[in-house]
């Protein structure tokens, strides 16, 4: 018998019942819980679960169980959706001129190991278009300077619009979002970046940390906010480094721990697995 698979996630005020309201509703409708997570936050009161389920193909469709669900929602006021995993979501890369973290994504793109669809990669520079094109993926170059961020913004959310996506990913972009852009794409964009901010800003930071003798270099991926690189945290990684890597060692391990700390971000969003938290994350992994 064919089952159609589905991912709920909630959070709302931590009380008792919850997870009974839950489970019993989704027994009710036939629901097979394959896999489920919660978590009680003291320091905020806050409740936050995710359960994977599967109904039989003759069972309740996505919009009955939606339906179904929002009686229990308005109960505990819950913040709540409820995806079918048939569903490949639409993200937009955006890029500038180093490669890694694109080659990441669009190999497991088209491996199949990452469940989404890519309607276009877009870029301030055309370095990488070859790459792309490889990948029979659309490459929208859109050049920005002062005089036309506005308008290069208002592009980009147009592709945003026509495409739904549901994902912006910074791969690597090498241009600071408008705090009006931030504001629209809330909880929709992630960046990375090397976790020497704030202590080596600007060009060249793993030069800057070989000249200071740092001992363990990282990356850290966030959701995207007004505060330049102080969004909720996703993921971080960390590798211990000593004096004999040379700069461009430097960078080549860097470039790996970016790619590798993006990806895992991304998977966790794709699954449904975060669950944000104030200026934290929720992450069931």
């Amino acid at each position: 018998m064919k089952h159609k698979h589905y991912i709920l996630t909630l959070s709302c005020d931590d009380t008792t019942g919850i997870v009974a309201a839950v489970s019993g509703l989704l027994a009710k409708l036939g629901g097979f819980i394959v896999e489920s997570a919660q978590f009680g936050d003291p320091s905020t009161g806050k409740f936050f679960m995710r359960t994977m389920f599967s109904v039989t193909e003759g069972g309740p469709s996505h919009t009955e169980l939606k339906a179904q669900f929002s009686e229990v929602a308005e109960t505990y006021q819950m913040a709540w959706d409820i995806h079918d995993m048939a569903t490949r979501p639409n993200i937009l890369v955006m890029v500038s001129k180093a490669g890694h973290c694109l080659n990441a994504i669009l190999h497991r793109y088209k491996t199949g190991r990452l469940p989404v669809e890519i309607p276009a990669v877009v870029s301030n520079h055309p370095e990488l278009e070859e790459m792309v094109r490889w990948y029979n993926i659309p490459f929208i170059c859109l050049p920005v300077d002062k005089e036309g961020r506005e308008a290069q913004e208002a592009e980009i959310f147009r592709l945003i619009q026509e495409h739904q996506v549901e994902l912006v990913v910074l791969a690597r972009y090498m241009q600071i979002l408008s705090d009006d852009l931030c504001m629209k794409l809330e909880g929709r964009a992630i960046n990375i970046h090397h976790s020497f901010l704030p202590s080596f800003k600007g060009a060249r930071p793993y030069h800057q940390a070989y000249h200071r003798g740092v001992k363990i270099i990282g990356a850290t991926a966030h959701y995207v906010t007004t505060d330049l690189d102080e969004g909720p945290i996703i993921e971080q990684e960390v590798v211990r480094v000593n004096h004999a890597h040379a700069p461009e060692a430097l960078v080549s391990l860097g470039q790996d721990i970016e790619s590798t700390v993006l990806m895992r971000a991304l998977k966790y969003h794709v699954e449904r697995r975060i669950l944000q938290n104030g200026n934290k994350t929720v992450i069931f992994t």
